[in-house]
């Protein structure tokens, strides 16, 4: 049995903050402003299992209203919900995913964006495709006031 999910993640752009997508560290003069560590790829490819698995979305799962999630790393929420995915008998048959930013290129951090999110959904790296693109300067993306990141999984029963 297979199941479906989708989801999209958008964070604001600003200064004295990292700048962490995909579980990496990446050098920029501004960072995702959110609760947590802000990760938009991270977020969406989470909440996209949350969907698959009708567990509702990630705000209900991890509320900004709680002080135990302030400032986490979002590699620690994909481990959470690969715990509930787990348990509930699934696995990752593959995860497509975009990253919309335009600066700085995601190029450099692609692969290993891509072994993160493959260590912790415990699957293959060629399980895990992640694009980039920049919005050719329109909109808040094009004029470097956020980002956003978009991601599909398909989940599979464990035999």
């Amino acid at each position: 049995m297979y199941r479906i999910g989708k989801s999209t993640d958008i964070h604001r752009l600003v200064e004295d903050r990292d700048l962490v997508i995909g579980g990496v560290k990446i050098p920029y003069s501004k960072g995702l402003l959110g609760h947590s560590d802000a990760d938009i790829l991270i977020h969406a490819i989470a909440e996209a299992i949350l969907g698959a698995l009708n567990l509702r979305d990630l705000g209900y799962h991890f509320s900004d209203n709680d002080k135990k999630y302030q400032d986490i790393a979002s590699t620690k929420i994909l481990e959470m919900v690969f715990t509930k995915m787990n348990d509930l008998g699934y696995e990752i048959n593959n995860v497509d995913s975009l990253i919309i930013i335009e600066e700085p290129k995601m190029a450099p951090y692609i692969d290993k964006m891509q072994e993160n999110i493959a260590t912790i959904l415990h699957t293959k790296k060629e399980n895990i495709n992640i694009k980039a693109t920049c919005s050719e300067g329109i909109g808040f993306i094009g004029t470097k006031q956020g980002a956003l990141a978009e991601a599909i999984v398909l989940l599979r029963k464990k035999d």
